[in-house]
């Protein structure tokens, strides 16, 4: 069960402790205040198709890294000339992960960008 204590129990010198700590679990909600609950850990193996997805996951993300800096510089730009609220690799990860390419021909035109190989 999820608990949240005072928001000024974890401040700590003007910092927020979030994230795992121990076998505790802590962020700050959209409310502001801090919610911690005990870690959970899986108990039995991942599923076939779990790995396919983390495999899925592993190859859209070293093709990021294998991009060339060009090619991220320009994903980077449409997601700032769109105004979306993530950066470059989110976009990226979305079109590798979809396969949407309707969405990415569109964002191209409306950002002036290149981002769909020839």
């Amino acid at each position: 069960m999820a608990y949240e204590p005072q928001p000024n129990l974890f401040n700590l010198l003007g910092f927020v402790i979030w994230g795992d700590f121990a076998d505790i679990t802590m962020y700050r909600s959209h409310h502001g205040k801090v919610v911690w609950f005990k870690k959970t850990w899986p108990d039995k193996p991942a599923s076939p198709k779990q790995l396919a997805w983390r495999e899925h996951w592993k190859t859209a993300a070293a093709a990021w890294k294998a991009a060339s800096a060009a090619t991220r510089q320009q994903w980077d730009l449409a997601t700032r000339r769109a105004s979306l609220s993530l950066h470059g690799y989110d976009l990226w990860m979305h079109w590798q992960l979809t396969g949407d390419d309707q969405a990415i021909e569109t964002l191209e035109r409306q950002t002036h960008t290149e981002l769909l190989p020839p």
